[in-house]
């Protein structure tokens, strides 16, 4: 059997969940989109690559930048997960800190999940 590297394998399983995940660094740089997250940016958003960009090029309102700025600091004090909002296309928005081996913040992942509270 052929040994397929970490990496590989990681983005496999990352390309197979059926939202889009974005990682983020410390730096609020732009490390990691999933197929679904490129699709989502490039093909409907518009825009282009964001692989080692600032993720507040793609949020142009600043009071987005700053929910993103609180929500990042508060993951940095307690390491819980972070719910943002609802979007127009009833999916969820988290932000999931990441951390390293010896558990320094690396940064922080946004993911989708569909919304299945009911709208009242």
């Amino acid at each position: 059997m052929e040994l397929i590297d970490q990496s590989s394998i990681m983005k496999g399983i990352l390309d197979s969940y059926p939202y889009p995940i974005v990682f983020v660094d410390d730096t609020y740089t732009i490390r990691f989109l999933n197929r679904y997250a490129e699709y989502h940016y490039y093909q409907e958003r518009g825009y282009g690559p964001l692989l080692g960009k600032s993720i507040f090029d793609c949020h142009d309102q600043e009071s987005s930048k700053q929910r993103i700025r609180a929500a990042f600091e508060k993951m940095k004090k307690d390491g819980k997960e972070i719910f943002l909002k609802v979007n127009a296309r009833n999916q969820r928005l988290y932000m999931q800190p990441v951390r390293d081996e010896s558990g320094r913040l690396i940064g922080f992942f946004e993911r989708f999940e569909l919304n299945l509270e009911v709208r009242q």
